[in-house]
């Protein structure tokens, strides 16, 4: 095979056989002759079965493929990274593609080489000549899908000036109609045109079924629906399904009472990305005018209910006072006594008032002992715990339980020396709402008046432990001074003979493993960003060592991509 690392037009020929191959095959077995890709554009998929982020981006792949290869003009090869032929033959069945044969490792090898792939999953296209269109496929089918076809920087340039245009003309009806559809649908399957919703303030519901979050929200949204359709509001909903499983959206439609774009339609990916989506549940509201409103009012709805509409920035502006007010208000009793329940469970079991606790630091402790995060930070809280009580006794901590049954929650419990809200308390639910929990597990401090410190105190025991009591900013201005006195006298920058690529930085660190001694270690650290190396300081600024050796050739899987380890 020729060598074609620095050229930018490649003999697809030679670029794919050898001196006993002149074919590519199919997972059948079938052999297909490499002059037949003459004509066409060329995709060389870089991946492997053991790599998750390639098994992820395959299913993708094969879609777009087969909704593409209807043209003609497209071919797809797989450049297998798999070790062994048993895992590449039961990979390549899912795909309906070619390949370069596994038996060929050397031809393999040098189009890895040729086109410098570092990670993967990695997705090259080749025009009709051999022109490297692009080598950035994996990232624009992933925001574009089939729209990115044929995969060029100029096509991606093509349609974000496309989106532009279409935000500064924005209606209703280019939001969700496509050239062949102008209408959405009942649960029935009945079909209501778009037109019909024009002058409505409609909210975009994103929903992704199978992600808990976004199904629990449902029941929230389904209540504030019905609310203010009772009201006669001028609202409508219109989900955008997410959902890969058709009878799922089916059952989803079956129990809510509003509009959905059809099945797998594109206008869901495409609405994805319009409105740039990072978050479920996710509910955009577009205004009377067809203009957006505000990019998700989800938290909005699930804080204030009915409250929350029409959603314009004048409401948004009322609620922000209502909620100062509320804040500057609250005491331990506004946030933990709800009706008749105005106490919590000592470890006995024993009912203890919430007005015996007025004066105290709380910390309220939302977890559950099915979260594995929830059931790593138990521990070090209880040590910190025991640590303040045994100096502070106005300090206190609430258990707010997310198990999923008694049993569960009693079990859990038993690891505990604080108090905590009874099982399934429904004061749990306002206080969801009122410090906005999103994840567990979340440690909320309240001070001795019962307004709220902080919601991130988790973050402070698990760097502080129980010197971060009581959790106030000027506590965190104390400890700060005390740590910039504790780096006095190192240097910003060092070399050492284990990392001798890159300069060690002196960092700021939440925890991390010493390279040296195989030791965790928190505060400061002299670190490269880079390779992710870190050293105490102490082992740092010890007397140099002889490096003791090096990682072993391979594959380190971080977020999407698989890098080669250098």
């Amino acid at each position: 095979m020729a060598d074609t690392l620095e050229v930018d037009v490649h003999d697809v020929q030679s670029l794919l056989s050898s001196s006993e191959r002149d074919y590519l095959v199919r997972n059948n077995g079938d052999q297909v002759a490499i002059s037949t890709l003459k004509g066409k554009k060329l995709g060389l998929y870089f991946s492997a079965s053991w790599c998750p982020p390639c098994q992820r981006f395959t299913p993708n792949l094969v879609d777009i493929y087969n909704e593409l290869v209807v043209k003609g003009d497209l071919e797809i090869v797989f450049v297998s990274a798999d070790e062994d032929e048993e895992s590449f033959t039961g990979y390549f069945s899912k795909m309906p593609w070619l390949a370069v044969p596994f038996s060929d490792s050397e031809t393999r090898e040098a189009v890895d080489k040729c086109f410098k792939v570092s990670g993967i999953p990695h997705l090259v296209f080749l025009d009709e000549s051999g022109k490297l269109l692009s080598d950035r496929g994996v990232e624009i089918i992933g925001e574009y899908g089939s729209d990115g076809y044929p995969f060029t920087p100029e096509r991606v340039k093509e349609i974000k000036d496309q989106e532009e245009e279409a935000r500064k003309n924005q209606t209703l009806r280019s939001l969700l109609e496509t050239p062949s559809r102008d209408f959405v649908i009942k649960a029935n399957g009945d079909k209501v045109p778009v037109a019909e919703l024009e002058g409505k303030t409609v909210g975009l519901y994103f929903m992704l079924s199978t992600f808990k979050r976004s199904s629990d929200y449902t029941g929230t949204l389904v209540k504030v629906y019905d609310e203010l359709k009772a009201k006669d509001c001028n609202f409508e909903i219109v989900m955008i399904p997410l959902d890969d499983d058709e009878e799922l959206l089916k059952k989803e439609l079956d129990n809510v009472p509003w509009l959905s774009l059809p099945f797998k339609d594109k206008k869901c990916e495409k609405l994805v990305r319009y409105f740039e989506l990072s978050t479920l549940p996710t509910v955009v509201i577009i205004g009377p005018d067809g203009k957006t409103l505000h990019p998700n009012v989800a938290d909005a709805i699930e804080e204030h209910g009915v409250n929350a509409y029409p959603f314009t920035p004048d409401k948004f502006a009322e609620l922000e006072k209502i909620e100062k007010a509320r804040l500057e208000a609250q005491t331990l009793e506004s946030v933990l006594v709800s009706g008749d329940l105005d106490f919590v469970l000592g470890k006995d079991g024993v009912k203890i008032p919430v007005s015996d606790l007025v004066g105290k630091h709380i910390l309220i402790y939302f977890s559950a002992h099915w979260c594995p995060p929830c059931r790593a930070f138990t521990p070090k809280l209880v040590e910190t715990y025991k640590e303040i009580k045994s100096k502070h006794d106005a300090f206190e901590v609430i258990f707010v339980s997310s198990d999923r049954d008694q049993t569960s929650y009693d079990e859990y419990y038993a690891t505990m020396p604080w108090l905590s809200l009874p099982y399934n308390d429904k004061r749990k639910q306002s206080l969801s709402r009122t410090f906005k929990v999103n994840s567990i597990p979340l440690l909320v401090a309240l001070g001795p008046t019962g307004k709220t410190i902080t919601t991130e105190a988790r973050g402070l025991v698990m760097l502080h432990g129980a010197e971060a009591f009581p959790f106030t900013d000027e506590r965190l201005a104390e400890i700060e001074a005390k740590f910039a006195d504790m780096a006095k006298g190192w240097p910003d920058k060092l070399k050492h003979d284990l990392h001798d690529e890159h300069e060690l930085v002196l960092t700021r660190s939440q925890g991390f493993m010493c390279d040296k001694c195989d030791k965790e270690g928190t505060i400061w650290a002299y670190n490269c960003e880079d390779c992710n190396f870190d050293l105490h300081p102490e082992c740092a600024l010890e007397k140099d060592e002889k490096d003791k050796g090096k990682p072993n050739e391979g594959w380190v899987c971080e977020g999407d991509v698989c890098y080669k380890a250098s």
